[in-house]
Parts: C-alpha cells; structure tokens; sequence
C-alpha cells in the first residue's frame, strides 16, 4: 500500500493534523508526518515533495496558515496529488482557504474546509483505495457506521419529539 505524507508548515498545526492521521489509522493507512515550512525550509519542502513517489508515497497532505503556500509548493515539485487543509489563524481562517484553493491550471491542490483534516484523511485514503480493494472495503464500512450512527441519533430524536 502506498503511504500518506503529511506535511504541516509548523507544530502549532499539530492538533488540527492529527485528526488526518486518527482516520488513517483507523483505516490501517500508513503516513509518515513531517514539519517543513514553504517559506523557512523551502529547499526540504521541495526535496520530500520531488522524492516522494520513488519513496513510496501516493499523497501528499498539507497544513498550513496564515499565507499557507505549503501545498502549493508541494504540488509543484510532484505529480502526486496534493490535498490541502487550509488551517484558521487570522481571519477565520479565509486567507488560508483562500491562499489553498487558488492554484494556477495545471497545478491542482484538492483543498478541505478550514481545519477540515479528517476529511483530508478520508479523500487520501480514498486516492489510495483505487488500487487497493481492502482499504475500498474498510472505507465502504467506515460510510455505513457514519450511516448508522446518523439513523440511531435520528431514532431518539423522533421518539423524543414526534408523538
């Protein structure tokens, strides 16, 4: 199975990413996690984005604030797919949504609501579960426990208030 990369552009993004890896950890998905900075340690930002392929990895998720550039640098040193999670930090969180999301044509980031990295989890693991029927099968089951989860809080709040 090829492995997740999870890269954030500092620690104090640490808490919102770790909600990534609880889901592909869930999923038995392996990543590996990284703190590399587009801005501070732009030559390793490049060098794991260019190598990551031949190291194993199928995707790349990006953390980053404030001007967050990290997914974009990431997707322009690899042909992998790249999902970003734009993190809140000034402005709700809007200049980072905004800083992910607009890419120029041919250098695509999928790009999560802020702070959405369970998500970001979910969407690499589905990337992967296109050549992997196990990780598809585990994800099908993951959907019908959301689902039946979802029916059980109906379930009360019906006998609650509908009489």
């Amino acid at each position: 199975m090829k492995k997740v990369g999870i890269i954030m552009g500092s620690d104090s993004d640490l808490p919102v990413v770790e909600k990534a890896a609880a889901v592909l950890d869930d999923l038995q998905v392996p990543y590996e996690m990284h703190v590399y900075s587009a801005h501070r340690t732009p030559d390793e930002t490049r060098e794991f984005a260019e190598h990551a392929k031949e190291n194993g990895f199928g995707v790349i998720i990006c953390a980053a604030g404030m001007a967050a550039h990290l997914a974009g640098v990431v997707a322009a040193s690899t042909t992998l797919p790249v999902i970003g999670i734009p993190i809140k930090s000034t402005v709700e969180g809007m200049d980072a949504l905004l800083a992910t999301v607009m890419m120029p044509s041919g250098i695509p980031v999928a790009t999560v609501a802020i702070n959405g990295a369970k998500n970001a989890g979910y969407l690499a693991a589905e990337m992967i579960a296109i050549s992997d029927p196990d990780l598809a099968v585990r994800l099908d089951k993951a959907r019908e426990e959301g689902k039946l989860n979802v029916l059980k809080k109906n379930a009360a709040v019906e006998e609650k208030f509908n009489h």
